[in-house]
């Protein structure tokens, strides 16, 4: 007899929202969760659909991992402690293998970030999966995209285009060693959320956005809320190894520029703020607007730089 609804959200989802904000999670209409004294709640949602976000037939366990990063990233990004998060979960069929397995990769994202899963939903149509997560950022403290000033530094975390390189390796046209397509592979499925560098960066950090349409895409915003121009210096980009390795190094800054879904942070720093650890000054903060990325990198990229990052609908 195959499983309803809520045997296989009790099944497989139940225990995984413990957590010390968590006063009430799975099984209830509502989840209650405890804000800190003097903090705010933040929080954001992020839809994934079978088919646009990620391969319909990728891994579950890989599917349920990536689902929760790409949503925790937000917190990250404000500077928030998380809380917890809440699961939708559209199915073409009651699949309990499929349940099962995707539940394994939501358990792992669950441990790798602390964030417990407190509620959700299921219901039947085609493959999506949308997740909302909740923090708390102290009253006055939470990142914006609106502090950046001229004369801050432009940086961002980790490394840039990997995510965007792994669809070639997705669709089995990577052209490098199979030690870097599994690299690659693994930052497409597995990013991470920086929450730690979120937090860290509240007393220091201008603004900050993560970068999930593009580089250039997401600094655009910083620029545009902030009312300032940002200089980015190609050349200071960091790229893994996996992507210097690349034999058209102009391609792999087009998927450092505008690839997305790298879920790295982007951020400004004032002047004399200390730079994180594995983190990049990559430009500056002008007066102006927009992004500069260099008078000819358009045309000698190939971009057209009226139209970068990742758009939902044309």
């Amino acid at each position: 007899m195959a499983a309803s609804e809520f045997e296989l959200i009790y099944r497989y989802f139940a225990a995984l929202g413990r957590g010390p904000g968590v006063r009430l999670g799975v099984g209830d209409d509502c989840a209650l969760l405890q804000v800190p004294t003097g903090e705010v709640l933040a929080t954001s949602m992020d839809t994934l659909v079978a088919g646009v976000h990620f391969p319909a037939d990728a891994f579950p366990e890989d599917i349920g991992f990536r689902a929760v990063a790409v949503a925790a990233s937000d917190l990250a990004a404000v500077g928030a402690q998380q809380l917890g998060m809440t699961l939708a979960l559209t199915l073409p069929e009651a699949d309990e293998l499929w349940v099962k397995t995707f539940s394994e990769g939501v358990a792992a994202a669950v441990s790798a970030f602390d964030l417990p899963l407190v509620g959700g939903d299921t219901t039947r149509g085609p493959l999506a999966i949308t997740v909302q997560v909740l923090g708390s950022v102290p009253e006055g403290a939470a990142l914006l995209r609106s502090g950046a000033r001229a004369g801050d530094r432009l940086c961002v975390s980790g490394t840039l285009g990997d995510a965007a390189a792994a669809l070639l390796v997705l669709q089995g046209q990577w052209p490098g060693s199979d030690e870097a397509a599994d690299y690659l592979e693994q930052r497409y499925y597995r990013p991470s959320a920086r929450l730690g560098l979120g937090r860290l960066l509240r007393d220091g950090a201008s603004a900050a956005i993560d970068i999930s349409d593009g580089l250039l895409a997401d600094a655009g915003h910083i620029a545009a809320a902030s009312g300032v121009r940002l200089v980015v210096d190609p050349e200071r980009i960091p790229l893994s190894g996996a992507l210097q390795a690349h034999p058209d190094r102009q391609q792999a800054l087009r998927w450092a520029l505008t690839g997305g879904d790298d879920y790295e942070l982007c951020f400004t720093l004032p002047p004399g703020a200390p730079l994180p650890p594995l983190c990049t000054c990559i430009g500056e903060v002008t007066a102006g607007e927009g992004v500069d990325c260099g008078l000819n990198l358009g045309l000698n990229l190939g971009l057209n730089l009226d139209q970068t990052g990742y758009r939902h609908f044309p």
